[in-house]
């Protein structure tokens, strides 16, 4: 297809809290995933940065700050924040240039070096920023409204305390067989539910952590992938990164109220499901021809809402899909493969390039003792606050 881009090449920093800067754990993804290419950096004809807010300006400018730590060349340079989603918006940047003609070849780079303990509002005085009023009026940290999209499921569906446990129970066993991941051990659900309370019903063990990590991809036209004897490469089919529509009636932190109704009909989707469907479309596939998903678990009770919210089944269903087994390995839709933020946490850049990296991996048939038998087509998406989609449709 005209509109696809191929992945030449993939780079992980593993991820942890290693103290150091998020400009290494970028350089060396970056690197990376150049040799996974078998390209060198200056045949590269574009850099896109997934920006972090914790770097300083340098983190700002992410594009130009990773290019000058690989050595200035020349290249094409933007850099992106969509927070969660900035890793799928700088994908879709590189892509949108790479089908206008603009560059062959596009590096995309994100990494982060987070604090301790949760994320926290910037600094200052801002009583029109719905962020910083979260925090501030509602006292609502990330944890804390993690719980109160569990408990709306568990009013709405009936899920249990149980079914969350087991969401972890699953992707710790395949973090477990992940080298790049910062938590590599089996969990228990007994240990899910022995672990301390953080925001009623979750604990502990139900929330993912921060982590510092990187990631990078090279990406390029399908024909710079043929005249490069990469024909057969994974490709990037849609990026998906739209906005919600008017009136969105379900409460979605970090605003803390609906738009109103009574005018307007509200949309016959959630806006989750809106971004799914938007790359289904555009790849021509639905959530029936998907090998694996790689999700934005922040919180095990919310990979839940993924499984419905990508069509995997109906609403209200996700707990029963996760219970027959169908979301593990073997089983009809494995989803966070990669032992998902469960097992590496939230570096917010790097997140969403990662789990393209997965799906490249998965797709190529190389991802060792995670591999998925015979994956063919994945999804990886996830939220951005303020209402940033992505997804990110592959196939091979």
């Amino acid at each position: 297809m005209t509109d696809d881009v191929a992945v030449l090449g993939v780079g992980l920093h593993p991820w942890g809290k290693w103290g150091r800067g998020f400009v290494e754990y970028g350089a060396v993804a970056a690197r990376a995933a150049l040799a996974d290419a078998g390209l060198d950096w200056r045949q590269v004809g574009s850099i896109v940065g997934a920006d972090t807010v914790r770097g300083g300006y340098p983190g700002y400018v992410a594009g130009a700050t990773f290019a000058k730590a690989l050595g200035w060349q020349g290249a094409r340079v933007t850099s992106v924040y969509a927070a969660c989603a900035s890793g799928a918006q700088a994908i879709g940047a590189a892509r949108a240039q790479i089908l206008s003609g603009l560059a062959d070849t596009v590096l995309v780079v994100g990494a982060d070096a987070a604090p301790k303990g949760f994320f926290r509002p910037a600094g200052g005085s801002r009583p029109d920023d719905p962020d910083w009023l979260r925090f501030r009026v509602l006292g609502a940290t990330n944890p804390t409204y993690f719980g109160l999209y569990a408990r709306r499921r568990m009013a709405l569906h009936g899920d249990t305390a149980v079914d969350f446990a087991q969401v972890k129970v699953k992707n710790s066993a395949m973090g477990a067989l992940n080298p790049y991941a910062r938590y590599r051990k089996r969990v228990t659900a007994e240990e899910v539910a022995g672990s301390p309370t953080v925001a009623d019903p979750l604990r502990l063990l139900d929330i993912c952590a921060t982590s510092d990590g990187g990631a990078a991809l090279v990406l390029s036209s399908t024909d710079f992938a043929r005249r490069h004897g990469r024909a057969e490469a994974v490709r990037i089919r849609a990026v998906s990164t739209v906005t919600p529509r008017y009136p969105n009636t379900v409460l979605d932190l970090p605003d803390i109220a609906t738009d109103s109704a009574v005018a307007v009909a509200p949309a016959a989707e959630s806006f989750r499901a809106s971004i799914a469907r938007a790359a289904y479309e555009e790849a021509g596939v639905g959530p029936e021809d998907l090998s694996l998903a790689e999700v934005y678990d922040l919180s095990t009770a919310l990979e839940l809402q993924w499984y419905e919210d990508l069509g995997l089944c109906a609403e209200g269903e996700a707990a029963k899909l996760l219970r027959e087994g169908a979301t593990a390995p073997g089983g009809r839709i494995p989803v966070n493969a990669s032992g998902g933020l469960a097992s590496f946490g939230e570096a917010v850049p790097a997140q969403a390039i990662a789990q393209v990296c997965e799906l490249t991996w998965q797709l190529r048939g190389s991802a060792g003792d995670r591999q998925i038998p015979g994956a063919r087509v994945g999804i990886a998406t996830n939220q951005g606050l303020f209402g940033h989609g992505s997804a990110v449709l592959a196939v091979r």
